[in-house]
């Protein structure tokens, strides 16, 4: 279970420390959040001061929470200090209506809690407070007359759909604010308060058992926390059966004997990974991607490409002159950036990537989980945005730079369709293959196959999109995936044209851009925007019966050559450079073209825009 080592080491490292304004805030042992609508003023003999509506936004309350309340379900079992109003307010039958007018067995149940907690040895004035106020049994009178809650004007009875932050004001959850002396506390990140219930939760723990997780002898647990995707996740990682599935029988004598692990070691792990989700997790719908390490160090995300989109927010004049336009620039800045983080890693610090996953509505599966050397991580995200890395062209900046793709982009361009002006795909897609491409970037496995033919299919077919900038962007994912499986079947590519390729399929890929780009220069500026060259038209055709499509789209093409004039001569000189390179039984090769014909497409279309190949990628 090195997993729970991982988690428990994050726990004890940052459990202790101030967390910075907007940083997630690491929950103590023993407590829980809920989502607030109420908050209570109250000073420490008791008395009402005042209440408001919480907003939507500040809802998020951590509280303390029982073994047993932590998991509440169905059945009455209340939260030890802040909770609904059916469980606080002792006045609630007076204004509540139909099956939940009678409250007295949950307020009974909250009330004793409170008590034993504020009788005991760990008791806190606050607690005490709450517990004065309470018991006067007016607490929904106040709230009336503070109007936070409505009432019929005709019954007196709660207001109907009346809600406080999209939650019928019944049910609401009520947080504490204590004026105390001259200070306002807000309970719910008072860490006197929240020691203080942590000694009184241990005091009430069973036995010691032996911890299977820690090796060490403690009270133990078999009602693990939930929450651990989003704060309204009730699947778990750890969970028991019902004592009448016996899933441990014919092995062990009870459940004990199966497995055993300790509250509090429980709690620590749990609280650790909502953590590191809140922190820094991504959720693809009901996948949660988290990757961390060791000592919490700042690493390269490894699931957006080199230049993520933060970097196109702002292209200062400083950023213009650094925009990698070549292989070697990329590869300078790339080395850099993983140079610089490795420098900042402290020794044997590790890597961990985990993926949470839904098996059940109950049942959260591990559906990946790594644990690497930094520098073995850092060297496999190099390789990675290395051999991915190609030509893009930015729309938001009119920029071409040489950059890698982003796991997300990749997959919506494999799987995707067009949806308005963006390219999308189906969610279950994006999730069951992000782990796939996870796999080879953080392990360096092989990029799969089937992910690269299925963009070599998309970019085969221009006409599935409308916007030409969604079928540019198709193609150069296709170009970078493709160049990725090259260089894993130990070759490479070029970043620009190589007239020293001979390849039938990079060389039809070339015929194609020159026909593409002769017939588009010969349109007037207002047919650039709208039509559709012969070379687009039959470009799915052409990339699987290229020789025979190639004689109607060169056809098709003659009047537009037409057109231009002089400047058809450029254009005939290229088409008879490419054609001379193949002898007359490989150009009359009408099978259908391998991946690399978009490689040849795409390198000599910026050759003829650039009306040269650049030197350095030579």
């Amino acid at each position: 279970m090195s997993w729970t080592d991982e988690l428990y080491k994050i726990y004890e490292y940052n459990c202790d420390r101030e967390f910075g304004e907007n940083e997630p805030v690491m929950l103590p042992v023993a407590h829980s959040t809920a989502n607030a609508q109420i908050e209570l003023m109250i000073d420490l003999e008791g008395n009402f001061k005042g209440a408001k509506a919480v907003e939507k936004s500040d809802a998020v309350t951590v509280i303390p929470a029982t073994e047993d309340s932590a998991t509440r379900s169905s059945g009455i079992c209340a939260m030890p200090f802040a909770d609904k109003l059916i469980y606080i307010a002792g006045d609630y039958s007076t204004y509540a209506d139909g099956k939940k007018a009678d409250n007295s067995g949950h307020f009974i149940n909250y009330m004793n809690q409170l008590r034993k907690w504020m009788a005991g040895e760990y008791s806190h004035p606050f607690v005490r407070a709450l517990y004065m106020y309470l018991d006067k049994k007016c607490l929904i009178s106040d709230l009336v007359k503070a109007d936070v809650i409505k009432t019929d004007e005709v019954s007196g009875k709660f207001k109907e759909k009346e809600k406080i932050s999209g939650i019928a004001q019944e049910d609401s959850f009520v947080r504490i604010i204590i004026f105390a002396n001259d200070s306002v506390v807000e309970t719910w990140k008072d860490r006197s308060l929240q020691d203080s219930f942590i000694s009184f939760n241990s005091s009430l723990m069973g036995e010691k058992q032996l911890c299977y997780a820690s090796g060490e002898y403690a009270p133990s647990t078999y009602k693990h926390p939930s929450k651990i995707r989003n704060s309204g996740d009730k699947a778990k990682i750890m969970s028991t059966n019902d004592e009448s599935g016996f899933t441990y029988r014919g092995r062990f004598a009870d459940k004990e004997q199966a497995v055993s692990v300790g509250y509090e070691y429980s709690q620590k792990i749990h609280n650790a990974l909502r953590w590191l989700r809140e922190k820094q997790g991504r959720n693809i719908d009901s996948l949660t991607l988290i990757v961390w390490a060791s000592a919490m160090q700042d690493i390269p995300d490894s699931s957006e490409s080199f230049f993520d989109d933060s970097f196109f927010d702002d292209l200062s004049d400083e950023k213009q002159e650094v925009i990698p336009s070549t292989m070697p620039m990329y590869m300078d800045m790339l080395n850099k950036r993983i140079f610089g983080v490795r420098e900042k890693l402290e020794p044997n610090t590790k890597v961990m990537i985990m993926g949470l996953d839904a098996a059940t509505t109950g049942r959260i599966n591990i559906s990946m989980y790594s644990e690497l050397e930094s520098s073995r991580y850092l060297a496999n995200i190099e390789k990675w945005h290395s051999e991915t890395a190609w030509l893009r062209f930015y729309g938001k900046s009119k920029k071409k730079m040489i950059n890698s793709f982003s796991v997300y982009d990749i997959i919506r361009y494999a799987f995707g369709t067009e949806q308005g002006a963006f390219v999308d795909c189906d969610k279950k897609l994006m999730r069951d293959n992000i782990l796939r491409l996870m796999n080879c970037i953080t392990n360096g496995a092989k990029l799969p196959s089937d992910i690269a033919y299925a963009l070599y299919q998309k970019a085969s077919n221009p006409l599935a999109y409308d916007n030409n900038y969604n079928h540019r962007s198709v193609l150069e994912t296709a170009c970078g995936m493709i160049r990725k499986n090259i260089i894993d079947r130990k070759g490479d590519v070029s970043m620009a044209y190589d007239p020293s390729i001979t390849d039938r399929s990079y060389l039809y890929g070339c015929l194609l851009a020159i026909a593409d780009k002769a017939e588009s220069e010969a349109y007037d500026e207002q047919e650039r925007n709208v039509r559709v060259t012969n070379a687009r038209r039959y470009w799915n055709a052409f990339s699987q019966r290229p020789y025979m499509t190639w004689g109607v789209i060169e056809e098709r093409l003659r009047p537009y050559m037409d057109k231009l004039g002089k400047s058809q001569v450029k254009y005939s000189k290229w088409i008879n450079e490419i054609v001379s390179k193949m002898d007359e039984k490989i150009f009359m090769n009408n099978s259908r073209l391998e991946p690399l014909y978009l490689l040849g497409y795409h390198h000599f279309t910026e050759y003829m825009y650039n009306g040269n190949v650049n030197k350095e990628e030579k």
